[in-house]
């Protein structure tokens, strides 16, 4: 994946603009349950936004765990999950109030 001229090979979060790589370590005792490294409350996600896009790979399938979507909520943040190709697009629209973290690895 490509932002700004950059490629990232790695799960990247955006957060009000900056970009870093998503710190999925707490996250992986979920695995063996998903199958996959979920999106988990235990990790770091940047809440301070009005919409929180997750991009779930190229096939979708990077879980977001229900206890995410109930934050969400309770946070009044808009959650979009979405296979990345489409949060991509969505994010180019260029909202100023959205975060995002992207899987790019499948």
């Amino acid at each position: 994946m490509q932002i700004d001229g950059q490629v990232y090979e790695f799960d990247v979060v955006i957060d009000r603009g900056e970009i870093r790589k998503r710190k999925k370590k707490a996250s992986k005792r979920y695995r063996d349950i998903y199958g996959h490294t979920p999106v988990s409350v235990d990790e770091y996600i940047p809440w301070q936004c009005r919409r929180l896009v997750v991009g779930t790979g190229a096939k979708g399938r990077l879980p977001v765990m229900p206890e995410v979507e109930k934050d969400a909520q309770r946070r009044k943040v808009a959650l979009v999950v979405l296979p990345t190709k489409d949060a991509i697009a969505l994010l180019n629209r260029g909202d100023l109030y959205t975060n995002a973290i992207l899987h790019v690895t499948c």
